[in-house]
């Protein structure tokens, strides 16, 4: 399934909600699903800068397609983790580099979180990014 094609499940599925704290529960599901990291992997190598709370991601490259794994000591972190990680899980650097993730405003997402969490989102995008481009360079 292509980026757009899972961008527009998940903005169909934040449409069901009509508040937002009911979108928020629903982000604490999905960062719920995530299988936490083990102390070992919770390193400062994988700490996103710019969170508020603390994120760890970790993005390799198998067989041609970015794999994601993220924790968080905050839960709506966590979820936002969780979205990210769906909408670019199994692709390819070029693609990673080349998705616009719209789905970020078309749920209302950037509009609902504190300047702390925006900050936040935008630095694992860029993390996620940066890590793209590494793998292209190399391909």
């Amino acid at each position: 399934m292509s980026i757009e094609k899972k961008q527009n499940a998940i903005i169909e599925e934040f449409s069901i909600f009509d508040d937002w704290m009911d979108k928020y529960a629903y982000l604490v599901d999905l960062g719920n699903e995530l299988t936490p990291l083990s102390p070992e992997e919770k390193t400062d190598d994988n700490l996103i800068d710019g969170c508020q709370s603390k994120l760890w991601i970790i993005v390799e490259l198998k067989d041609g397609k970015m794999r994601f794994k993220a924790d968080s000591d905050a839960i709506i972190t966590k979820g936002i983790a969780s979205l990210l990680i769906r909408a670019l899980e199994g692709e390819t650097p070029k693609d990673v580099l080349d998705a616009e993730l719209s789905f970020i405003d078309k749920i209302g997402l950037h509009q609902h979180l504190s300047p702390t969490r925006s900050n936040g989102l935008l630095a694992m995008i860029k993390r996620i990014k940066a890590y793209a481009m590494a793998f292209n360079a190399k391909a």
